[in-house]
């Protein structure tokens, strides 16, 4: 059958109107992604890519985490459904960042987190940001001042407190992943958090909390205790 049949413009269809009418709840996890290919491929049977992706990355989390490179090595994706399956991920982490943004106080909310793990909660490699916030706890900006192999990001304080004062924020949160899913800080971690929180205070720079996120899970220091 062509890639141009009319049955598959006729299939394409029938899944936009059903998500149109029913919403993602009447979909099966194949569908979602069948219909995101839709956009990226523009002729053609997409349902066995997308049930493929499914099969190799054994989730629709699994599928949005994975790194390019490994999408396109799936027997059907492209660079272009490579693209838009990571815009995808990359849009939601946005929306999410923006969302938290327009809290009009920020410490440690619910908003701040889902930002957290959509942003972090896949990533493959060790990344160290900090969220900069202003005196009256509204976000200034977000930085990534380190990024490493697994397990191996190395940050200076000295950089950390340079940005927080060159973004003239009145307090920060210290923002980490850990790439093995196990939250649960390093002694490492304590010492660093204890580092910065030490030399900020001198500088009148308040640390509201450091969050690790793992794959599905985050650890808040103040909410656990370790900073007072």
């Amino acid at each position: 059958m062509s890639d141009h049949s009319p049955d598959q413009e006729g299939h394409r269809e029938r899944l936009r109107k059903k998500y149109r009418t029913s919403g993602m709840d009447a979909f099966h996890d194949y569908e979602a992604l069948e219909l995101l290919l839709s956009y990226a491929v523009p002729r053609g049977d997409v349902k066995p890519t997308a049930k493929a992706l499914l099969k190799t990355f054994g989730s629709i989390k699994g599928v949005i985490d994975a790194d390019m490179a490994d999408l396109e090595k799936v027997r059907g994706v492209g660079p272009a459904s490579a693209v838009a399956i990571k815009l995808l991920k990359d849009l939601c982490a946005l929306y999410l960042k923006q969302q938290a943004m327009e809290k009009p106080q920020i410490t440690c909310t619910s908003e701040l987190v889902n930002y957290c793990k959509a942003s972090l909660g896949g990533a493959k490699d060790e990344q160290f940001r900090v969220i900069f916030l202003d005196a009256q706890n509204r976000i200034i900006d977000v930085e990534t001042i380190q990024e490493g192999i697994v397990n191996q990001a190395v940050v200076y304080p000295r950089k950390v407190l340079e940005n927080a004062l060159r973004q003239k924020a009145s307090a920060i949160i210290l923002l980490h992943n850990h790439p093995s899913g196990n939250v649960r800080p390093s002694d490492a971690d304590i010492r660093l958090t204890r580092t910065i929180q030490e030399t900020a205070r001198v500088l009148d720079i308040l640390v509201h909390d450091h969050i690790i996120i793992g794959e599905n899970r985050f650890f808040s220091f103040r909410e656990e205790g370790i900073m007072n």
